[in-house]
């Protein structure tokens, strides 16, 4: 395989890095793309000699453009990155970006022909119907690198028509505030939002799982992976994240994935399916895990899970207005602009201003989002 990862130094690019270090003659490195950490891009680049590299950045990139080797061509600018997730010298991308800008990645990608590990859930929350039309009609593959998607993809393997699917279960840790009161939850901190009891991961989508709109929006990109209806998808909360997600089927049978809370095991099983190998993750012990609890969500001290919800029964450009509005909220609590319930506020405000709007096109989809920051932003 040849893989193309785009957001190769964050989190999730990291570890999957780590798995294809791991699979040296399963998986070869042939494209990396970073948005502006140029130092560290330059380290990937000369542990794994991928032919192309590209920085967003195109100051980041200037930093080490005389250090990178002969066999790497780099090039800059977010049209170069939309390029290399079509290069013909990949044909696995890993699309690991952060935000909006992935579902252009993802798109492009596609209407390659490509096998889409895709790592980013905005593609599908905001542009559900034109990717999986865009991978229709490009012949491309597309699997999801989320934990719990990726454990509903293992649980329906031989099951996968849908009317024998009766629900899924997408489990949630809870976050760090599962047992807060309402009056707690509204004096939260940043540090405290910071700190996830099981997870390591980016400072907004540990915000995300806070808040528990990082679930919300699961619910959105499930729907699109697996084509069933908002009432089908079930969140239960599962604060040990020893079970990953879980299939209902229709004779009463359920099937659940377990592992340990380590991304590199849904990582490598959507890299290498139908293949199963080592991972260098650790394995599950079942007589030392925890005992395993679940519980319903509670959306009256967790109202982003019930907005996401309503974004995704409204349809038209709820769910782009719901996932730009979110990100400008949260980005305005990490800087202390706003509490952590200003969150949802800000979010069901712009939901509210652009309850009107479509997403259709990828202009509409664009413009929904642009709008959406701007009422985030200015309430």
């Amino acid at each position: 395989m040849k893989l193309a990862v785009l957001g190769s130094t964050g989190s999730i690019g990291t570890q999957a890095l780590s798995v294809a270090a791991a699979h040296p003659d399963k998986i070869k490195v042939t494209a990396l793309c970073a948005y502006s950490q140029a130092e560290k891009l330059l380290e990937q680049i000369h542990f794994f000699h991928p032919a192309m590299a590209c920085l967003v950045d195109e100051a980041a990139a200037a930093r080490i453009a005389g250090e990178v080797p002969k066999g790497t061509q780099l090039v800059t600018g977010r049209a170069a990155m939309i390029a290399l997730a079509a290069w013909e010298g990949a044909d696995t991308c890993l699309v690991a970006v952060v935000g909006i800008a992935g579902l252009e990645a993802v798109l492009a990608a596609a209407k390659a022909g490509k096998r889409i590990a895709l790592a980013n859930k905005e593609a599908l929350v905001t542009g559900g119907a034109l990717v999986l039309e865009a991978v229709h009609k490009g012949g491309a593959e597309l699997l999801p690198v989320d934990s719990e998607h990726g454990a509903i993809f293992q649980c329906i393997q031989g099951n996968a028509d849908g009317k024998r699917v009766e629900k899924i279960w997408l489990t949630a840790s809870g976050g760090p505030f599962r047992g807060y009161t309402a009056d707690q939850m509204a004096q939260v901190t940043v540090e405290q939002a910071l700190n996830h009891p099981n997870w390591a991961m980016g400072a907004k989508i540990t915000i995300d799982s806070a808040t528990m709109m990082n679930k919300g929006l699961e619910v959105i990109e499930a729907r699109w992976l697996f084509g069933l209806a908002p009432e089908r998808i079930q969140v239960a909360v599962h604060p040990q994240s020893i079970v990953h997600s879980a299939v209902a089927f229709c004779d009463g049978s359920v099937l659940a994935q377990l592992g340990v809370a380590d991304m590199r095991i849904p990582i490598q099983y959507a890299l290498l399916y139908p293949e199963r190998m080592e991972s260098p993750a650790q394995h599950l012990d079942l007589f030392t895990c925890p005992p395993l609890t679940f519980e319903a969500p509670d959306y009256a001290r967790f109202p982003c899970l019930r907005l996401a919800y309503e974004a995704l029964q409204a349809g038209g450009a709820a769910p782009v207005v719901l996932n730009g509005a979110n990100e400008v909220a949260v980005a305005k609590f990490l800087n202390s602009q706003i509490g952590f319930m200003d969150i949802p506020r800000l979010v069901e405000y712009a939901l509210e201003q652009g309850a009107h709007l479509k997403a259709d096109t990828i202009g509409e989809v664009v413009e929904a989002d642009r709008l959406s920051r701007i009422w985030a932003a200015n309430k």
